[in-house]
């Protein structure tokens, strides 16, 4: 009988930890040369990549469509210089809340429009987010008025960004 309960107990333990681990996918060189292009140029036809790696049209299309499917391609996006639009102050701010209070206050900053990213994470910071700012001042404003007022937070520590070099 105990050998007969304990078997279930692994089985159903195992069962869970199937259920909880992500589903790792594999691909091939030729999904990681079209993503490779894609991420230098998100506007590449499907016609213009094909051309670059002597393929059908029809090829790409499906590799790119199986990508989407498979969440590994999540959207296509554009890429904005913050200064050009007027935003010349971009910080790294690690965050620190109570634990309980964690998720609820990532949430929170994810509504944000001055917040660019959110992660929750281990290290300094339970919390890191990138934020957009005019400048020093309203970086500021923003950290002392939206930021500090929430419930949970114990602990913002801002860095500026001097230059960005890659990204």
């Amino acid at each position: 009988m105990l050998i007969c309960f304990s078997y279930r107990i692994r089985l159903k333990s195992y069962v869970m930890v199937r259920k909880m681990v992500k589903k790792i996918v594999e691909i091939d060189e030729l999904d990681f040369k079209i993503l490779e292009l894609l991420q230098e140029d998100g506007r590449l036809t499907f016609l213009e990549i094909a051309k670059r790696l002597k393929l059908n049209e029809s090829t790409i299309r499906k590799r790119v469509q199986a990508l989407k499917e498979q969440r590994i391609i999540k959207r296509f996006t554009v890429e904005i210089d913050p200064a050009k639009i007027g935003l010349n102050t971009v910080a790294i701010v690690g965050i620190d809340v109570d634990p309980p209070k964690l998720l609820e206050v990532s949430q929170t900053l994810c509504e944000f429009k001055e917040i660019r990213n959110v992660a929750t994470s281990t290290g300094d910071h339970m919390i890191m987010t990138e934020m957009w700012a005019r400048d020093g001042r309203e970086l500021t404003k923003i950290i002392s008025e939206k930021i500090g007022v929430i419930d949970g937070i114990k602990k913002i520590c801002p860095a500026i960004i001097l230059e960005k070099l890659k990204g």
